[in-house]
């Protein structure tokens, strides 16, 4: 038996061969470049650990972590006509919207639905920007009326997560007819005495800033989110001045009265129930659950065991 062969080749070839890592494991924070672990950045909502950057987060996982328990019920939407202008550049649009799809694992840019954070019932819609970049389509429309009808019918309050690129191409005229159409929806919430709660996201530009994502009775805003109607280089370009740093960020938006407050996303859930009950005429939100006193017992008798 030859053990050089057999035992130590083998051995030495173990512990210096290249080993597969999945792919998934691990990503790269754009903000500071530390590789991060999926589990571990997960935990903390999707914010980076090292330098407190917000990372992008479906609507899926931020209505997990908002609604009390992770519990809610999806809203209806009204289904659209699926491709009105049969729109083709590249790819056609119904394939442009199945590659979407498949990726993202949703329907379209809009997830509404209904829950309590903190045992305040709410609806609330979220934009996935990973769907074709969270365009305004007419299925987006249809989401944040059907959602307002909702929150109308329930007397809830309506939370709105913007997170978009504007008004998608596909669509044309009609996606840009969104905007009266939310605009019509958010009024049908202040003729009820109803909040309309919005919190930009990075990024939220376009046709989406320029309606229904500025008309919140209360503005919030996640850290360092990209906020405008055009960019930077044709707002530059269009004036012909140099712009500001950074001059589209929260931040930035929030010392020049665009916005009511920046916000941490572990910090939101709980900024948004003392906002909404103050709005509403409701009482301070009890943070945990205390069980009942217990009944004294009458003289002479012995308490129960």
């Amino acid at each position: 038996m030859n053990w050089i062969t057999n035992y130590v080749r083998p051995t030495i070839n173990s512990i210096f061969s290249r080993r597969e890592v999945p792919d998934n494991l691990w990503s790269k924070c754009p903000e500071c470049g530390t590789m991060l672990f999926h589990r571990e950045v997960s935990e903390n909502l999707n914010v980076c650990t090292n330098c407190d950057h917000h990372l992008a987060i479906t609507p899926r996982d931020r209505f997990a972590t908002l609604f009390d328990g992770g519990v809610f019920a999806e809203v209806k939407v009204p289904e659209p006509i699926a491709d009105p202008l049969h729109f083709r550049d590249q790819k056609k649009y119904p394939d442009r919207m199945k590659a979407a799809q498949k990726a993202t694992g949703e329907k379209e840019a809009m997830l509404v639905a209904e829950g309590e954070i903190n045992r305040t019932p709410i609806v609330a819609a979220a934009q996935n920007f990973a769907f074709m970049g969270g365009s305004m389509s007419m299925y987006v429309g249809n989401a944040i009326i059907a959602g307002a009808e909702r929150a109308v019918k329930l007397k809830r309050p309506f939370v709105l997560f913007s997170a978009a690129g504007g008004a998608r191409m596909q669509e044309g005229i009609l996606g840009l007819m969104q905007m009266p159409r939310t605009t019509i929806a958010v009024e049908m919430l202040k003729d009820a005495g109803l909040p309309y709660i919005v919190v930009l996201t990075h990024p939220t530009t376009g046709g989406v800033t320029a309606s229904y994502a500025m008309l919140g009775d209360v503005q919030l805003a996640e850290p360092n989110a990209l906020i405008g109607f055009a960019g930077a280089r044709v707002i530059e370009q269009t004036i012909r001045e140099k712009l500001p740093e950074g001059f589209q960020r929260s931040e930035y938006l929030l010392d020049h009265g665009m916005l009511d407050r920046v916000t941490h996303r572990k910090a939101l859930k709980d900024e948004l129930t003392t906002i909404l009950r103050m709005l509403s005429g409701q009482p301070p939100a009890v943070k945990g659950d205390l069980p009942k006193p217990e009944a004294k017992p009458a003289e002479g008798t012995k308490p129960a065991t």
